[in-house]
């Protein structure tokens, strides 16, 4: 018999060596690992999630505060501007004053992020009388 065809002969049980002693004790680790890491990837996501959608209402009660300061600007009563703050971002209230020339609206909310209450406000201000 050549050297080549003993050497292909041989090949397949080159191949199949048993494992060793070392990695026999190490089988579901991995599984293991995965349990363990699952979870906090999940509040990772849980947290980023939420802490985008707090954002997205942070941006929506300034440009309602805005607009709530300029209706209250051109001679609108103050309830209609808390009408436009509570319908524009749920469960936000706001409160109107007057610093000199302008009048001024703060728009609060408490958005929950993975279940915990996070206070936000936007302030914005107007001219008194404006058009």
């Amino acid at each position: 018999m050549s050297r080549r065809a003993a050497r292909a002969r041989d090949a397949p049980s080159a191949v199949r060596r048993s494992r060793s002693p070392v990695l026999a004790d190490e089988g579901g680790s991995v599984a293991a690992e995965l349990a363990v890491a699952l979870p906090a990837v999940a509040v990772v996501i849980v947290l980023g999630i939420g802490g985008l959608l707090a954002a997205a209402t942070q941006v929506r009660l300034q440009d309602v505060a805005a607009d709530a300061a300029r209706i209250v600007a051109r001679g609108e009563p103050e309830g209609r501007a808390a009408e436009v703050v509570a319908q524009a971002v749920g469960g936000a209230a706001s409160a109107t004053s007057w610093r000199g020339d302008l009048v001024c609206v703060t728009a609060t909310a408490e958005p929950r992020v993975a279940g915990i209450p996070v206070p936000i406000r936007a302030t914005s201000c107007a001219l008194g009388g404006g058009l």
